[in-house]
Order: structure tokens, then C-alpha cells, then sequence
């Protein structure tokens, strides 16, 4: 099974999570995965990369669990240099979701591959999502949950049709074919968008599938939820709100959503954790959650 993932310092403790669920849950025999990152600079923020020291910990839990599995950490800085998302800079995105949209420039991305968001946990067996037959489609989501009653796309006329980009099945063959990424890349150089990559993507893709909300549970965890994405989303009671938790907040996953479905998960994620800092001493810098440990190597 091939993930992909992409992010900068600020993924490390998601794609960690979601790397134990899938090792858990995925059903693979083997995981590929493949993580996308750059240095990039805004007018308002400096970013710093997925880091090296990360990517090598993570290969190792994969490696351990089984030795043909896989991880490659690519660094796409110079082409979104080259191709930057100029009219959606400064919004409230991030430009490290922009980095999948570049799969499709670099041949080390295989032909069908599985992109998941930082705050995805793998709740279930997702086999016959990723197996299922994508001939002629160019990618296969999920409606995003709250997009679907106010985004569609005039030119299908479809009602429901507007997906979330956090969970997306890719054909890179026909992706290549249609020049999709492409397209969108140079949407987001010109034209300020809510949610730009998403709403590019659904704007612009000719042949997507929709799949059952299980595969991509953004609101509430349901009994045949198989991936669960931890998205921020609204809340009306005792007031109208917005919240926001992540998996790596886990004091947080329980107090506030009372959530325990991923202890055993997120348990082994603090006990790493707790094992960096115990044993840590002054030689390299190692990165989780913005904590900078400083595991020695020797």
C-alpha cells in the first residue's frame, strides 16, 4: 500500500499517528510511504521542513514491523519555488498542502497511491478502498461534511459532489493524462480561494469518485468508521462554535471529544515520546510537536 503524506516540522507528531494506526489497521502487507516537504517563507511565517531525524525514526517503527516497508522523504523545494501558489500565500492555508499537488512531477510517486492529511487516524481495514478499480477516475474521496450543502460544481450539476481533500485515492497515470495537478497549480497562482487546494481540486476534476463517509469520518466517530479525521468543525451546543482537536492532543482527545477509541495507539505515541526525552543528551536535534530533543546517535 503506497501513503503519501505532506507537511513540514509541524506533521511530525500526525504522520507518526497515523503511521502506528495503519501499522495497526491498514491490512497491508507492506506500506510505502512517502512523505512530501520543502522550505518555504511567507510574509508571514517561516516554515521549516519535515525534519531528516523524524522521517529515519518513523522508517524504523515501519522496519521493524516489517522489513520490506518503505519511507522517502522528498523535498519539493525547488518546485514550488518554481511554481508557488502566489494568489494564496497569505491566506489561513497552508502551502505544504499544496506540496501532493506536485506528485504528479516527481517519478518516484508510483501510479496509485493513497494521500492522507497529518490528522487522519486509521480506525479499520481500508484494503478494498485502496484496491478498488480506478480506471478511468482521476482520484476518489469523500464528501467533505459540511462543503457538500454549500460547494458544487455548477458545470456537473451535481448536488452532492464537493470532496474533502484530506482522504484522496490517486490514479497518478490519469492524473498525468488530464494535467489535473497541473491545472490546479496554476488556479492557485492566480486566483485567491477559500480552502485553494481543495476547491481547486473539486473545480477542476473530470472523473472523481465519491465514497462512503466511513472512509472519511470528519465529524463524529460511527461504528463502521474505518478512517477517522480529526478536522475542525462546528458545534452548536451549548453555543455555536468551532473546535478543534488533534490527535496529538491527547489530553484533549479525551476531555473533550471523550474519545478513548485510540488509546492503545496514542499510548505507544506518548511512550515514544517519553523515551526520546528520558534518554536524550546533546548531540542532534530530533523534533516532535515543536519540542526540540536532543537525541544522541553515538
Amino acid at each position: 500500500m503506497n501513503i503519501l503524506f505532506c507537511g513540514d516540522e509541524n506533521a511530525e507528531d500526525g504522520v507518526l499517528i497515523s503511521t502506528l494506526s495503519l501499522l495497526k489497521n491498514s491490512g497491508a502487507k507492506e506500506l510505502h510511504l512517502y512523505i512530501l516537504t520543502m522550505e518555504a517563507h511567507s510574509d508571514k511565517r517561516k516554515y521549516h521542513p519535515f525534519s531528516e531525524h523524524a522521517a529515519d525514526f518513523i522508517r524504523s517503527l515501519l522496519v521493524k514491523a516489517n522489513p520490506k516497508n518503505t519511507l522517502e522523504l522528498i523535498d519539493c523545494t525547488d518546485l514550488f519555488i518554481k511554481q508557488p501558489p502566489t494568489a494564496n500565500m497569505n491566506t489561513r492555508f497552508t502551502p505544504y498542502a499544496m506540496l501532493r499537488l506536485f506528485a504528479d512531477e516527481l517519478p518516484q510517486i508510483p501510479d496509485r497511491i493513497l494521500y492522507l492529511d497529518d490528522d487522519i487516524v486509521i480506525r479499520g481495514d481500508i484494503t478494498a478502498f485502496y484496491k478498488q478499480n480506478i480506471k478511468g477516475i482521476e482520484l476518489v474521496g469523500v464528501l467533505d461534511y459540511w462543503g457538500r450543502f454549500f460547494f458544487h460544481n455548477v458545470k456537473t450539476k451535481r448536488v452532492f459532489d464537493y470532496l474533502n481533500s484530506g482522504v484522496l485515492l490517486l490514479n497518478m497515470t490519469k492524473i498525468k493524462q488530464t494535467g489535473l495537478f497541473a491545472k490546479v497549480r496554476d488556479m492557485m497562482q492566480t486566483k485567491k480561494m477559500f480552502l485553494p487546494d481543495q476547491s481547486a481540486i473539486n473545480k477542476l476534476a473530470v472523473a472523481k469518485r465519491v465514497f462512503p463517509r466511513y472512509y472519511n469520518e470528519q465529524y463524529k466517530l460511527q461504528k463502521n468508521t474505518k478512517i477517522q479525521h480529526f478536522t475542525t468543525s462546528f458545534r452548536f451546543l451549548p453555543y455555536f462554535h468551532t473546535q478543534t482537536v488533534k490527535p496529538w492532543d491527547v489530553e484533549r482527545v479525551h476531555s473533550v471529544l471523550h474519545l478513548h477509541e485510540y488509546d492503545d495507539i496514542l499510548t505507544e505515541y506518548l511512550k515514544i515520546r517519553d523515551n526520546l526525552k528520558k534518554n536524550c543528551s546533546c548531540l542532534v536535534v530530533f523534533e516532535f510537536t515543536n519540542l526540540y530533543i536532543l537525541y544522541d546517535t553515538v
